[in-house]
């Protein structure tokens, strides 16, 4: 306990103490732009040494859940620039989590068949989507289909 609130350096990124903050998606995000919302969370949070984000999608089609921020389009960006600039106002260090879901999707999220290492189903889990038209809620994620080799700079 004595180390947990000591400084570190962390591969030349000075952290204020060891506690992080691990990545909690929250599907809090609306036209997957960060918002005002966005960045009082984190800069509620700028305590810790480092904040991990919730995960960023790296694409459209990366999304498995609805309302997640992305890093994708230069729309994102500015939303982001609000959010790392209140985390450091209160003096805290923030990572982005990048990332694609594979097969944690549904086909409703996005408008398109999931892609995943193959073709075996996500079970026993759900995920964040429309359940119809206007109501979004928990659904077991679509089937996938195997990504192609020529398909990975595309995703």
């Amino acid at each position: 306990m004595n180390k947990l609130f000591t400084p570190y350096d962390l591969a030349g990124t000075p952290l204020k103490n060891r506690v992080v903050m691990a990545p909690m998606t929250r599907t809090r995000t609306l036209n997957n732009i960060p918002n005002e919302s966005n960045a009082l969370y984190y800069a509620q949070r700028a305590s810790a040494g480092l904040l991990i984000t919730e995960g960023l999608p790296i694409s459209d089609e990366a999304r498995g859940y609805l309302y997640t921020p992305g890093i994708y389009e230069d729309v994102h960006l500015p939303g982001w620039r609000k959010v790392t600039d209140a985390v450091h106002a209160k003096g805290g260090k923030i990572f982005a989590q990048l990332w694609h879901v594979g097969r944690m999707s549904h086909t409703s999220v996005h408008g398109i068949v999931p892609v995943s290492s193959g073709k075996v189903p996500a079970v026993d889990t759900t995920v964040y989507a429309w359940i119809e038209p206007g109501k979004a809620g928990p659904v077991q994620p679509s089937a996938p289909r195997a990504l192609e080799t020529e398909e990975v700079k595309r995703v």
